[in-house]
């Protein structure tokens, strides 16, 4: 049992730290793998999750990509998630809970001046015991929504 109020209980199965592998293409880039590993964490009696996620390339080691946010429960079977990326983009997204799977759908991408254009994600994350998989599609740089991420994490 966790510390969330009674309210948010629909995110518990999300917390913990999980790790595992995933693999990235998108039309406008070559294909590669890496390593993650993210983390859904509490604070005490506060209706929402903390998330921060860090990837590194597979072959090598070296540090790809990071960002952290929050998870939010507002309602039965409903969610929200914010993410903010060092790279300059923001993502506020509004989902939902089912059989395991939390769907999420970005309201708004906000990018800095300098930041690749995002104009829209998805983020699908489906959690069976202690395994958490995922699919993250964007719209991005004149592509269609495209699926762009898919990693297998699990809770260690």
């Amino acid at each position: 049992m966790s510390d969330l109020p009674p309210e948010s209980a629909q995110l518990e199965p999300l917390i913990g730290t999980w790790k595992g592998r995933g693999h990235g293409d998108y039309p406008t880039i070559e294909p590669f793998d890496y390593l993650e590993e993210v983390s859904f964490s509490t604070i005490p009696t506060k209706p929402f999750l903390v998330y921060t996620q860090k990837t590194q390339r597979a072959e090598t080691g070296a540090p790809l990509h990071t960002e952290a946010g929050y998870v939010r429960s507002v309602g039965p079977g409903r969610v929200e998630l914010t993410i903010a990326q060092p790279t300059g983009i923001v993502e506020i997204h509004s989902g939902t809970i089912e059989d395991g799977v939390f769907a999420f759908v970005s309201d708004r991408v906000v990018t800095t001046p300098t930041a690749v254009d995002v104009s829209g994600c998805t983020r699908t994350l489906t959690i069976s015991g202690d395994e958490l998989t995922y699919v993250l599609a964007m719209e991005a740089v004149g592509e269609p929504l495209t699926k762009h991420l898919t990693a297998r994490l699990v809770r260690s």
